[in-house]
C-alpha cells in the first residue's frame, strides 16, 4: 500500500526519520508550536543522539514558550550537565519550578525535585530550605506523587530546628497516603506508627494490615526486578 513504510529497508526508514526531523523543526521554528518544538527535542535525543542540539531546543522551547516537560528535561541536563550545559543545580531548580509552576506533563515530577533540591540545601546557597520543601513535596503529594507524600512524612517526623515542629499526626496522614500510592516504606513507617500509638491511638489490627500491605508491595518489588534481570 502506498504511504508505507518498509522499515526492513534501511534507507527507506532513514529517509523517513530525516523527514521527521525536518517536520518537527519547522513545526518548532516557522510555527512557533511549543508541542512541535518538544518533539525535536525527543527526536534529536532519542533517534539522533545529539545532545548539544537536545538542549538548545529545550532551552528555546523552556525559555520562549515555558513547555513544562522542556523545563523539567531542561532541569535534568543542568543536574548532570548533559549536552554541554553547565552542571548547575541551582539552574536545575529554577527549570524544575518554571515547569512545577506551568502544571502538565512532567510538572508534578518537576514539584518533588523542586522539593528534593530545596529539602538538600545545594541549590539554595547551601541552606536546606524546609518551608519551600515541604510545600512542593505537598503539591507533588497532591497530584498522587507517593515519594513526595514519603519525604512529607519524614520532614513532619524530623521536624527542624529552624521553625519545623515536628508533627506525628501530618506525620501519620502522609504515611497513609504514601502506602495508598504504593509506597512500601509509607506503609512500614504507618504500620509502626499505628503500632506504638504515634499521631493516633494505638491500633494493633489496623498495624498488622499495613505491615502486611507493606510486605505485598515488597514482594512485588522483587517479582519486578526478577523478571527485569531474566
Amino acid at each position: 500500500m502506498a504511504g508505507l513504510i518498509n522499515f526492513e529497508d534501511e534507507k527507506e526508514v532513514k529517509q523517513f526519520l530525516d523527514n521527521l526531523g525536518v517536520e518537527y523543526s519547522f513545526q518548532c521554528y516557522s510555527e512557533k508550536d511549543p508541542e512541535g518544538c518538544q518533539r525535536l527535542a525527543d527526536y534529536l535525543e532519542g533517534v539522533k543522539k545529539n545532545y548539544e542540539s537536545t538542549a538548545k531546543v529545550l532551552k528555546h522551547n523552556c525559555e520562549t514558550y515555558g513547555h513544562a516537560e522542556s523545563c523539567y528535561k531542561l532541569g535534568a541536563y543542568h543536574v548532570t550537565g548533559k549536552g554541554g550545559v553547565t552542571s548547575c543545580l541551582k539552574t536545575a531548580y529554577s527549570c524544575f519550578l518554571r515547569s512545577c509552576n506551568a502544571g502538565g506533563k512532567k510538572s508534578i515530577d518537576a514539584c518533588h525535585n523542586v522539593g528534593l533540591l530545596a529539602h538538600d540545601g545545594r541549590a539554595m546557597e547551601g541552606e536546606p530550605d524546609l518551608t519551600a520543601a515541604r510545600q512542593y513535596y505537598e503539591k507533588a503529594c497532591d497530584g498522587g506523587f507517593a515519594p513526595s507524600c514519603f519525604n512529607l512524612s519524614a520532614l513532619y517526623i524530623e521536624g527542624n530546628s529552624k521553625g519545623l515542629a515536628p508533627d506525628m499526626t501530618q506525620a501519620l496522614k502522609y504515611a497513609d497516603r504514601a502506602c495508598e500510592l504504593g509506597h512500601v516504606w509509607g506503609c512500614a513507617n504507618a504500620s509502626r506508627m499505628y503500632k506504638l500509638g504515634d499521631g493516633t491511638a494505638k491500633d494493633e489490627k489496623k498495624a498488622e494490615e499495613l505491615k502486611n500491605r507493606a510486605k505485598q508491595l515488597h514482594g512485588l518489588e522483587k517479582e519486578k526486578q526478577l523478571k527485569f534481570g531474566e
